[in-house]
């Protein structure tokens, strides 16, 4: 799967480590920034990112900062992208099946990184269940 990942400073030890996991899994990951752990503003890379996933570049995005609050907020005002903010297995699971999200938001001050795997793994192998929900995903994205 081609998977586009970003982060703020907040995030960026995550990032790396879920990135070079995710490599290690086969997945081909676009890295949108940060590229180190000085402080940053979390907009000037999730939006990069979040304009990917509706555009259709990468399959998937995982973006990440301090909570994930922020990050999540920024992909969403994205037009075409469905962010969930996951803290664990089953928030991830069900803003898959549920919301068909294509994005996904982890905050590295909440969740330690074998959670976060633990999200991400959910997130990329949870297929949306359809049916009752399809409604709400076209109202959602009207």
């Amino acid at each position: 799967m081609k998977i586009g990942i970003a982060s703020d400073h907040a995030g960026f030890d995550h990032k790396e480590a879920l990135r070079a996991w995710l490599t290690g899994q086969g997945h081909d990951v676009v890295d949108y920034g940060c590229f180190s752990s000085e402080r940053t503003d979390y907009p000037t890379w999730i939006r990069p990112c979040a304009v990917a996933v509706a555009n259709g570049e990468v399959e998937r995005g995982i973006v990440l900062g301090g909570s994930g609050n922020g990050e999540a907020i920024v992909a969403n005002r994205v037009k075409g992208v469905r962010c969930g903010y996951s803290f664990n297995e089953e928030t991830a699971f069900l803003t898959r099946s549920h919301n068909d999200a294509n994005c996904i938001a982890i905050g590295q001050r909440i969740v330690d990184l074998e959670t976060a795997k633990k999200i991400v793994q959910t997130f990329l192998t949870t297929e949306f269940e359809g049916g009752r929900h399809i409604p709400r995903i076209v109202a959602i994205d009207a």
